[in-house]
């Protein structure tokens, strides 16, 4: 998995260096860019991190690139500081999507809790994503028959049952179910099941 990069956005130099170099002495690595329409320019669709940025900036400011970050379906939390924070502004912006609101001067310590919170979060949904992605898969290679046999599993009939349904004798029932589980690496119906409502086949 690629290093995680904080990614500071602020139209101020100063502010920029600053948070530039206090990340890097916690052992982030970090890229600084004046702003959020420049960041969004160069912002790569598979790049991990966390983006530190100003609320207001001249542009696209903090909460509409929020947004545009939860548009594109981006797994980057947004952790949004401001000088001249209300809470309008901080409601604003949880509803966006952000991550966290804090405002300026920014104590250090809350900042890169804040980091760490929303990295940890976003790497969750990126296990989460992966491990669905993984699911449907498995799910694309069973047969009609096989997803058949896998439906009527998940709903609670019984292997006699399934057979007499689908007019087939219990044995080849048998076997399409063992063939089911192992193209699903599912070792019981239990496990099928929660693969079932994963994959939205049964609602729970």
């Amino acid at each position: 998995m690629p290093t995680p990069t904080v990614f500071v956005i602020d139209d101020q130099e100063a502010v920029r260096h600053a948070l530039g170099e206090m990340l890097t002495v916690f052992g982030f690595s970090v890229e600084t860019f004046g702003t959020a329409d420049l960041f969004l320019k160069q912002l790569e669709p598979e790049r991990t991190g966390c983006v530190v940025a100003d609320v207001r900036m001249p542009g696209t400011d903090g909460i509409a690139l929020t947004r545009e970050l939860v548009r594109r379906g981006s797994t980057l939390p947004v952790i949004l500081i401001s000088g001249h924070a209300d809470v309008p502004m901080a409601v604003a912006a949880i509803k966006a999507g952000a991550e966290d609101f804090i405002e300026k001067p920014v104590d250090d310590m809350q900042l890169v809790a804040a980091i760490n919170r929303g990295l940890a979060r976003a790497f969750e949904r990126l296990d989460t994503q992966r491990s669905l992605e993984s699911l449907n898969s498995s799910f694309a290679r069973l047969t009609a028959r096989e997803v058949e046999i896998f439906d009527l599993v998940v709903q609670g009939f019984t292997s006699q049952a399934i057979a007499a349904k689908l007019e087939l004798s219990p044995r080849t029932v048998e076997s399409y179910r063992a063939q089911v589980m192992e193209k699903m690496k599912a070792e019981s119906v239990a496990v099928l099941v929660r693969q079932a409502v994963r994959l939205g086949r049964i609602t729970p």
